[in-house]
């Protein structure tokens, strides 16, 4: 009897349906048109939908393949806020934006701050996203403080507008600081 050895080629074909699957659920729960919105204008949770799917394979997802399923949906709100509102001196919440004081800025602040839910929401409990997790509670923390202090509402005081500068500033950096988490993500960071 001669043995013979799985080439790396064989051994991956069962995984390839797994992979099609949740690439597959990616492009439809998170890269649709309305049809795949929650009605809200925002992108369902496309990480869920993908991490599903390799649930249903019966398969244990490895780190790596999480973390990808991770910045995959996470990259589809990123994209959709970016197109949206803008990111980093684009965005209406950057300091030097004439809308850093009104509800364009606040509405950034709030798709912001639920990509950054969304991304707590999407590694709760596993391990290799620190950069991720530090990054979306910096992130909500902001928003919550840009609201807080009535930011989007045009206040009068100087030290008022002054102490809406800061919580804008990391929202209108926030696509961009999540998108690198996410990165950091694939390298278990």
């Amino acid at each position: 009897m001669t043995k013979t050895r799985r080439g790396p080629i064989r051994a991956a074909v069962p995984l390839i349906p797994a992979a099609a699957l949740a690439a597959l659920a990616v492009l439809v729960t998170g890269c649709g048109a309305d049809a795949d919105r929650d009605g809200d204008g925002r992108p369902e949770s496309a990480g869920r939908a993908a991490l599903a799917a390799d649930a249903g394979t019966g398969a244990t997802p490895d780190k790596a393949r999480i973390a990808e399923n991770v910045k995959s949906a996470l990259e589809v709100r990123i994209s959709t806020g970016e197109g949206r509102f803008g990111s980093g001196t684009h965005s209406p919440c950057a300091s030097s934006s004439p809308k850093v004081f009104t509800e364009e800025c606040g509405e950034a602040a709030d798709y912001t701050r639920e990509a950054a839910r969304f991304a707590l929401d999407e590694i709760d409990g596993r391990s290799g996203f620190a950069t991720l997790g530090t990054t979306a509670r910096k992130l909500d923390k902001a928003a919550a403080t840009y609201h807080d202090l009535g930011c989007a509402k045009n206040p009068a005081a100087a030290d008022a507008r002054k102490a809406c500068l800061d919580p804008a500033a990391v929202v209108a950096q926030g696509f961009s600081d999540l998108r690198d988490g996410a990165n950091l993500g694939l390298a278990g960071k």
